[in-house]
């Protein structure tokens, strides 16, 4: 893998040409972990950023308070991720203590494992309900009309998201996270659509509250305001734009990694056909392989960007502080270093320590969910299509062109 020229115009190594890692990805990270454990990059908006590759540094600086996540701390020029306004951007992955302890203690008991157990029954039957639609046919995009739908539907009911105001969810999601270069101004309409979207279902919520996650928030919110304003900066408070942001990211992310999670997992098992013969005849198995799954295919190629709160070594490298860094879970999961022939799928072997979910204080606050989702959805689909194939040569599948995700375009099967 070449470096390139410094387009960013800042002080500092020459940024690696981060174009491989979109097209062949774990050849393309194995070249840069081998070559040495950190190395400087152009964000996914071409501005520099400290890539972090190897499993032994990734883990260990996923937990480390010397990394902060609030953009506050970046230093000019550097990647910092989305571009929101602050009543979509001030969520969990841009706080740091006491905030984000605050704010995540008023909504992680939604998704204990207990909570969790009582929805699998609703999705197991959207899951079937979604396979009565499509068994027909005897083929389909498997991402657009199954991995793609079972999660929008899942969150959109735990949040209380009316069906009608569904349909644009998976757009917007789509301009964000993978924005299409023809169309430079369709990110800015996502994230306008999105902000008048949570808006008006607040508005909703708190004028006609439900029995669904949104209107719970929206209590806490409002007895809270009335006890002393409510504007985020006491103890127990939960500010407007901190209400926003958290169903925003509740439904962005409860939808974007699962899509993606179920799909991988799909084309790891149509890769590995033993593998998935067992499971289809065991599917009490699903849920050990989740983390095989997880680590072998996962849909983050990387941690959410940190900053240094201090000048920070790495690897025998001196980061500035407020510059950006990437932790690589894609890169940690296939380090041999860690795991024993990482490039192997082998959900026997009872690998543990992935970082799929993130690790520390910042360990994904819906892991339980996604973990149910995917034992669900795998375990409808294998016993349903036990035909399931690939309806397209391997060769032509193509993964979304970005280095903040991995994901499938399409996932076309038969059965």
């Amino acid at each position: 893998m070449q470096n390139t020229a410094n387009a960013a115009g800042t002080d500092g190594p020459e940024l690696v040409d981060t174009a491989p890692l979109v097209e062949d990805l774990y050849p393309a990270l194995a070249e840069l972990r081998e070559a040495g454990p950190v190395h400087r990059i152009a964000g996914t908006d071409g501005r520099p950023a400290w890539l972090v590759t190897r499993y032994e540094d990734v883990r260990r600086l996923f937990a480390d308070p010397r990394l902060a996540l609030d953009k506050r701390h970046a230093a000019p020029g550097n990647y910092s991720g989305f571009s929101l306004p602050p009543a979509l951007d001030t969520n969990l992955l841009n706080m740091d203590p006491p905030d984000h302890t605050r704010v995540r203690r008023l909504v992680v008991k939604a998704f204990t494992p207990g909570r969790v157990e009582k929805l699998r029954e609703p999705v197991r039957r959207v899951a079937e309900e979604l396979l009565d639609a499509i068994e027909p046919d005897g083929r389909a995009d498997l991402l657009a009309a199954y991995a793609g739908q079972l999660p929008i539907i899942v969150i959109c009911d735990l949040l209380g998201v009316p069906q009608r105001d569904r349909r644009d969810f998976r757009a917007w999601s789509d301009a964000l996270i993978t924005p299409d270069p023809a169309r430079p101004g369709a990110a800015k309409e996502a994230v306008g659509s999105m902000l008048r979207f949570y808006t008006e279902l607040i508005a909703k919520k708190r004028a006609e509250p439900a029995d669904d996650l949104l209107s719970d928030l929206i209590r806490v919110r409002d007895d809270e305001a009335g006890d002393g304003g409510g504007d985020g900066s006491g103890d127990g408070r939960l500010s407007e734009d901190e209400l926003t942001s958290l169903a925003f990211l509740i439904l962005l992310a409860g939808y974007e990694n699962t899509v993606h999670l179920i799909a991988n997992s799909v084309l790891t098992l149509l890769d590995h056909p033993t593998a998935l013969q067992e499971l289809r005849a065991d599917p009490s198995g699903l849920a050990a392989a989740f983390d095989e799954l997880a680590r072998y295919e996962g849909p983050a190629s990387l941690g959410i960007r940190r900053f240094p709160l201090e000048d920070i070594e790495i690897g025998g490298v001196t980061i500035p502080a407020g510059e950006t860094v990437l932790l690589s879970a894609a890169s940690a999961h296939r380090d041999p270093a860690h795991f024993k022939d990482p490039d192997e799928f082998n959900p026997h072997l009872g690998r543990s320590g992935h970082l799929a979910l993130g690790r520390g204080i910042h360990y994904c606050l819906g892991a339980p969910l996604a973990r149910m989702e995917l034992e669900t959805a795998l375990a409808a689909l294998l016993r349903r299509f036990p035909g399931l194939r690939l309806d397209v040569p391997r060769e032509r599948l193509r993964w979304r062109p970005t280095i903040r995700a991995r994901g499938l375009i399409s996932l076309p099967v038969a059965w």
